[in-house]
């Protein structure tokens, strides 16, 4: 099946990590499951995506422990950490879990670093179906440098391909919808050790691809590079333009730059990806940077600037935060209908024109109209103009506010609005 019909429009989803760190459970894999289930289903939202170490028994936060034993089975392949997943007991990994997500009307994701665990290749374990073992196929000298978990695997090793089938096998018997693949996307090639993650990749896309399950493939972290922008549209379907966004203005408007870059590489089951959105709730069992159990530190603006570039670049979007904590105005960011259809409806997104202190943005929706995105990146409030000439349009068309849910009248040659400080002016025109 081609992989671009995994994900033809860009996917919607909570992930853990921006919460729980490394150290999410079971029942809160499920209430977040149950939350969206019943309050953003409707919308378009569908994966729920238990992040990384749901293998490491004892993770408490963000903050990884080094070399500790990890729950693995007998063919060198993690498995969920039974105390902190009941249901996986028995040899059952994340099957009852999934189950229950699919019950929901939802889709499971699971995270998994690259390469091969540690622990397999110093006990020299059996790859299944094969000869090999976990130190025929490790690459000793590529290591993530932020976790200790796993060596990356020699791409040209004998068993290297029957070692991620094994792991792709598994997972699709758990029913498993999404995976994401970390410590990938920045590794493509490693000249001090002679690594290149690209063989890694396609080993990966092979897996999928002959497991008998559609999975989304997702590649983290970034910046993911250009100049592999058709390496990546081949074999994944989302991949990360940036590292981790957290809760500041100054890494989310980085973003306006990664999003001018990757514009033309947007579509048909390939979404360069801005990251999860650091809303709500966050930092509940995390230490990154820091910082600890807080509400999001974005301005309601700030909030509202990510969203719409987000949504008019069709970036995937994954929730962040504790779904159950969310207040009124966050759930209102995550289920505006007239917002998320730029997502499943809208084309050919790309920047107009950049100021000192504004950036706008446009796309076409299908139904023949023009969206207009006026951002205020400045520190005060600005006026904001854009003309229909610049965006290819003769007036006079009708204006709407697509976040106050309010019609603006008719406007004859241009589109222009008082926008406050890091906010945005989310604007749809028609005839």
């Amino acid at each position: 099946m081609d992989k671009n019909l995994f994900a033809p429009t860009p996917p919607m989803g909570w992930n853990s990590w921006d919460c729980y760190g490394a150290a999410v459970t079971e029942d809160e894999i499920r209430g977040n499951a149950e939350y969206m289930a019943e309050h953003m289903k409707e919308f378009g939202w569908e994966y729920i995506v238990c992040d990384i170490q749901w293998y490491e028994p004892n993770a408490v936060d963000s903050a990884y422990r080094p070399f500790v034993p990890l729950e693995m089975d007998e063919y060198s392949r993690l498995i969920p950490a039974v105390n902190r997943f009941p249901s996986a007991a028995y040899g059952q990994g994340f099957k009852p879990l999934a189950d229950y997500i699919h019950s929901l009307g939802l889709k499971f994701g699971i995270h998994m670093l690259r390469g091969i665990p540690r622990q397999a290749v110093h006990a020299n374990t059996p790859i299944l179906g094969t000869r090999a073992t976990a130190r025929d196929i490790a690459h000793p000298f590529s290591v993530c440098s932020w976790n200790t978990d796993m060596y990356g695997i020699n791409p040209t090793a004998y068993g290297a391909q029957q070692y991620y089938n094994s792991v792709f096998d598994l997972y699709a018997s758990w029913g498993v919808d999404f995976v994401k693949v970390d410590d990938i996307c920045v590794t493509y090639f490693q000249p001090h050790n002679l690594y290149s993650a690209q063989g890694e990749i396609e080993l990966i896309r092979r897996a999928i691809d002959q497991c008998g399950r559609p999975m989304v493939l997702s590649l983290s972290p970034g910046p993911a590079l250009i100049e592999q922008a058709e390496h990546l549209k081949k074999n994944a379907n989302m991949w990360r333009m940036t590292g981790d966004l957290w809760d500041n203005w100054a890494q989310l408007s980085e973003l306006f730059d990664r999003c001018r870059t990757w514009q033309d590489h947007v579509g048909n089951g390939c979404w360069p990806d801005c990251d999860m959105l650091p809303l709500g709730h966050i930092g509940i069992r995390s230490v990154e940077h820091g910082k600890t159990d807080r509400w999001t530190e974005l301005s309601y603006a700030e909030q509202i600037t990510m969203m719409s570039l987000f949504c008019i670049f069709r970036s995937p979007l994954m929730m962040g935060g504790e779904l159950r904590d969310n207040d009124g105005n966050t759930l209102e960011l995550l289920t505006n209908p007239e917002v998320l259809r730029l997502l499943n409806h809208a084309h050919g997104a790309h920047e107009v024109t950049r100021g000192s202190d504004s950036v706008i943005w446009t796309s076409k929706d299908e139904d023949g109209s023009t969206y207009v995105a006026l951002f205020n990146t400045g520190t005060r409030l600005s006026h904001i103009e854009c003309s229909f000439a610049s965006l290819g349009l003769t007036g006079p068309l009708h204006v709407r506010d697509l976040w106050a849910h309010q019609d603006l009248g008719i406007a004859e040659t241009s589109v222009h609005a008082y926008v406050d400080f890091h906010s945005c002016r989310l604007l749809k025109l028609s005839l």
